[in-house]
């Protein structure tokens, strides 16, 4: 198969790109620099010159708070860029698989994992951009394309939320850590791996939704304890704390956990547990090293 990823640059898609050409495949991966989705032109160019099978979209704008005054910029490269992807991809016969958010999701009055086919009801802005791009997959390419949900993502590349405890556990006597929000902490990698095994099923038989998420459930708070144990630390340094404590312009998923019902109709495994997988992940990113900068 022959694959395009954009969003290449990021901490997903450069997961994606290492996973796939690791796997022997046939990758292109094109970071903001290479290409701009939201310019339909350059987009239906990238995919006609490169003539991929299937098309990986990991290009998106993330940062929350900034798209509760800036929605119309979010929703450029949130809504308007898959659309113009899955055209493309009609256009030249190629398959596509956008990755979405759990923020598409109201977060309230929850205390069970999402279904895949739940109804959605964002509250911020970026979630309503990145329903708008799921929505148009699936409107312009349906029967060839897939959307794949994931949350509190962290890797080996970039910054996340373990990133930072790993920094700031050596510059702090004790943290404060919200415990009021429960997830489902996810390493990017994992993600790549379920995006790998899809890409290749992917068609009239195997579409639509899926919640691509490390399993079992924690609050950051038990995340961040997890992250002190594991490097060594004491985990009673880190102490509970509520969203109160933190406000932010958008407001934050009280409950977003994801179920994975999907992959087993299609016949693949249910995700591994997030400690499993923190454990793993965790010699990596000390390994990679800590950005220069930690908030």
């Amino acid at each position: 198969m022959r694959w395009l990823i954009t969003g290449a640059g990021g901490m997903l898609g450069r997961d994606v790109v290492g996973e796939l050409t690791g796997r022997g495949e046939t990758v292109v991966g094109l970071d903001r620099a290479a290409l701009d989705i939201t310019d339909p032109e350059a987009v239906d160019a990238a995919v006609r010159e490169h003539r991929p099978d299937l098309v990986v979209n990991c290009a998106a704008y993330t940062a929350v708070d900034d798209a509760e005054t800036d929605e119309a910029r979010a929703l450029e490269i949130n809504g308007d860029g898959p659309r113009f992807l899955a055209r493309a991809c009609a256009a030249h016969d190629a398959r596509l698989i956008h990755v979405s958010t759990d923020y598409v999701f109201s977060g309230e009055a929850r205390t069970t994992p999402y279904p895949e086919d739940h109804p959605t009801g964002p509250r911020t802005a970026y979630g309503r951009t990145k329903l708008a791009g799921e929505r148009a997959v699936l409107e312009e390419l349906p029967g060839a394309s897939a959307v794949l949900r994931t949350a509190w993502l962290y890797g080996v590349h970039g910054s996340s939320f373990v990133r930072t405890m790993i920094g700031l556990e050596a510059r702090r006597d004790t943290l404060d850590v919200v415990d009021d929000q429960r997830g489902q902490p996810t390493w990017s990698a994992d993600v790549a791996e379920r995006i790998a095994d899809l890409g290749p099923r992917l068609g009239p038989d195997v579409h639509g939704v899926f919640h691509a998420t490390d399993s079992g459930e924690a609050t950051w708070y038990d995340l961040a304890r997890e992250v002190f144990s594991l490097i060594g630390a004491d985990p009673d340094r880190v102490r509970p704390t509520s969203s109160a404590a933190f406000p932010r312009p958008a407001p934050r998923p009280a409950y977003s956990a994801l179920a994975h019902g999907r992959w087993q109709e299609i016949g693949l495994p249910l995700p591994r547990d997030w400690r499993s997988a923190l454990h793993e992940a965790l010699p990596r990113i000390r390994k990679e090293g800590l950005p220069r900068e930690t908030p």
